[in-house]
């Protein structure tokens, strides 16, 4: 749920895929490519018997025509994309 009392479109399947990032961040911590984290996301929600495809295209439309194709990270469920970024975060003190 959000702040506001509305609720998200896909709630459950969103509150997944935050607990999953989290999981994987806590075990792996920082520094490995966007790949790792991807795949390593894309492990843990298998795990919880979600569908997961890798670098899926999808058409964009806009105003009825096809505008390009998109490339999503992870597509979960057939229903929410998820596009993964890592920054690095300089040296360490």
């Amino acid at each position: 749920m959000m702040n506001d009392g509305t609720k998200l479109k896909y709630a459950d399947i969103t509150e997944a895929i935050i607990g999953s990032f989290y999981d994987v961040y806590n075990e792996l911590g920082h520094g490995f490519l966007e790949s790792v984290y991807r795949d390593a996301l894309r492990v843990v929600l298998q795990s919880k018997g979600l569908s997961v495809d890798r670098e899926k295209a999808c058409q964009v439309t806009f105003r009825g025509q096809v505008v390009g194709v998109f490339r999503t990270d992870l597509l979960v469920q057939n229903t929410v994309i998820v596009e993964l970024k890592c920054a690095h975060s300089g040296p360490h003190a």
